[in-house]
């Protein structure tokens, strides 16, 4: 953005158009993401209930699905940042 200066072209008004955009569907990937662990956890505690596991089992479960989570909401923003990387590092600077 930087490098667009203070006077904007068609190429940077689309670049930047996109990169709204691209945001906006991987918070939305992620918010879906996340929501669908969270459930999935959730079925796993109450079958968990249900076969007697052990305290330290649903905290190992809790540990790991936390985990499963946050990557899971990350995972979105990681894959659009690569893409960007690789196709920015083939765009020509004017």
């Amino acid at each position: 953005m930087v490098m667009a200066g203070p006077t904007i072209n068609a190429r940077d008004r689309k670049e930047f158009a996109g990169m709204v955009l691209e945001k906006q569907a991987a918070v939305a990937q992620a918010w879906v993401g996340m929501f669908t662990e969270g459930v999935r956890l959730q079925q796993q505690l109450a079958l968990s209930l249900f076969t007697g596991a052990t305290p330290s089992q649903h905290a190992a479960r809790a540990k790991s699905a936390a985990s499963r989570i946050a990557s899971t909401g990350l995972a979105p923003f990681h894959r659009k940042a690569v893409a960007n990387a690789k196709r920015l590092a083939r765009t020509k600077l004017r």
